[in-house]
């Protein structure tokens, strides 16, 4: 069982969250960005994967290694779809977590939203993460990663 986190656009408060879960629980963490991103130095089970620049270049290291039983921490609806096609659990930073049952709607609002951003459209961007999202956060990443645990047996 590995926690992996698509860590560009990651906020730092999930990132906090999902860093003292590794450190308390001793589940190996893998952070993915473009960039080398600070991670905790008294957490042995956190790491950090810096990939080249390019478009989609993390997300295809995350789909490439993640494996069933494993949790994804992204805001990419587009990641999130080829990850939930492999059967990993995928969780947003504001608490969404998608699976089978809601990726292809989002998937699909997302691509329209896209699509008309490219048309020239003027649309609304994210609101600003705030605490509301964290404890959406908070509570489905644990809850999702008790159930990955008890999977795993540990």
């Amino acid at each position: 069982m590995r926690i992996w986190i698509d860590a560009d656009a990651a906020p730092r408060d999930v990132k906090e969250v999902v860093f003292r879960a590794a450190l308390r629980l001793r589940v190996d963490t893998v952070l993915v960005a473009n960039q080398r991103i600070a991670v905790p130095a008294n957490a042995a089970t956190v790491s950090m994967v810096v990939v080249r620049e390019g478009a989609d270049v993390a997300d295809r290291h995350i789909v490439e290694k993640s494996v069933p039983g494993d949790l994804v921490v992204t805001a990419d609806i587009p990641l999130a779809a080829l990850l939930v096609e492999k059967n990993v659990d995928v969780i947003d930073p504001r608490g969404e977590a998608y699976d089978a049952s809601n990726i292809a709607s989002r998937l699909s609002m997302r691509n329209f939203m896209d699509h008309m951003r490219g048309a020239g459209m003027a649309t609304e961007g994210s609101r600003p993460y705030g605490d509301q999202d964290k404890k959406a956060f908070a509570n489905t990443f644990d809850r999702l990663l008790t159930k990955l645990l008890k999977q795993a047996g540990k």
